[in-house]
């Protein structure tokens, strides 16, 4: 009897054989053809990394360096962002400062004033206009600190409407 359920259990493909022959078609290894393939793609992984090998380290210095050099021009355009800021609120400060000598409420000349107010933020006064007597009308220069050259500001102060 164990002779014909042997029989029987050999002529059935692997996936009808029981738990014992199973076992064996699973130990029997690959196939000629797996093999094959197997080589092939090993082959194929050997050529291709041999021309590529370092390819990674190159794109991530590129990568770095690109990063690098759109922060640099990030904090250029910042820079002089700041620096035009800088520029025209001592515009701003002079002009009220010489709009405030005009009308009589401090003592001085509007334009020496107004040099004065812009001095101490830094900036020199390029151009200072005093117009219908009491409109002061004033430019600035920031040249410290400018990558670009030199920040402008202007601003005109006066009495209410």
């Amino acid at each position: 009897m164990r002779a014909d359920t042997a029989r029987a259990n050999r002529s059935r493909g692997p996936t009808e054989c029981g738990v014992g022959a199973g076992v064996a078609w699973v130990n029997a290894g690959p196939s000629n053809a797996e093999r094959s393939v197997r080589a092939g793609v090993a082959r194929a992984n050997a050529i291709r990394s041999n021309g590529e090998r370092g390819s990674g380290t190159v794109l991530a210095l590129a990568l770095g360096l690109v990063v690098m050099i759109c922060m640099a021009g990030a904090l250029t355009l910042a820079q002089a962002a700041a620096m035009t800021q800088r520029a025209a609120t001592a515009a701003d400060l002079a002009a009220l400062a010489g709009a405030d000598a005009a009308r009589g409420l401090t003592a001085g000349d509007p334009c020496v004033v107004a040099s004065e107010a812009a001095a101490r933020h830094g900036a020199s006064l390029s151009a200072c206009t005093l117009r219908q007597g009491e409109i002061v009308d004033v430019r600035t220069e920031l040249v410290r600190g400018a990558v670009f050259g030199t920040a402008t500001g202007r601003s005109r102060a006066g009495p209410p409407p």
